[in-house]
């Protein structure tokens, strides 16, 4: 280890207010979807999404608890635009929605895995925490293609709708490591974005 850089207790409470963060903003995601599309034939997937998104949030909440990590500060600024997001996507039918959907999954995705390979054998529960919601994001209802649409690179505007969503989660999770630390912020985002 370099001066300066994270201690492994550091690096976990990043990792752990990185994917809070992320969960938070999914389900804000799904629950704006929902209010759209809620009692459309696109209402049963996307409510499991949201399921899913549920538990996942609880279990990061329980280990931010657990080792006395507090969440990122800007959780009111997902709670507003994750809905908002989803909802103006939603708004363009279910395969806005879905190709929103597939533009999140693969932010949260990527940071899954840069995570998984940035905890090495450190950490093996919260690795394999990840590797599972990981994969459980890959067989879930809704995601990509399997969701009844054709996948993002079929929809039209699906380009646009990727390009609004990726910087935004991006920055998300690169924010979710950003508190309290000010200076060091390139050194918080090497988790989030594999630096």
């Amino acid at each position: 280890m370099l001066p300066g850089d994270p201690t492994p207790e550091q690096r976990v409470a990043r990792i752990l207010r990185v994917d809070h963060a992320g969960e938070y903003g999914a389900k804000r995601i799904y629950e704006g979807q929902l209010a759209v599309l809620g009692e459309t034939s696109a209402g049963p997937v996307i409510r499991e999404m949201v399921e899913g998104e549920r538990r996942h949030l609880a279990s990061f909440a329980e280990d931010l608890a657990h080792r006395e990590v507090r969440p990122t500060v800007l959780l009111p600024v997902w709670h507003v635009a994750g809905y908002a997001l989803a909802a103006a996507t939603a708004l363009l039918g279910r395969e806005g929605a879905m190709a929103c959907t597939e533009a999140v999954e693969e932010v949260i995705d990527g940071h899954y895995a840069r995570q998984e390979r940035a905890l090495g054998d450190d950490e093996p529960e919260l690795r394999e925490k990840i590797r599972e919601f990981r994969a459980g994001r890959t067989r879930a209802p809704g995601h990509g293609a399997r969701g009844g649409g054709r996948g993002r690179a079929g929809i039209p505007g699906a380009q646009a709708i990727g390009a609004g969503v990726d910087p935004p989660g991006d920055l998300a999770f690169g924010a979710g490591v950003m508190v309290g630390r000010g200076s060091k912020m390139q050194e918080q985002t090497v988790i989030s974005k594999g630096a």
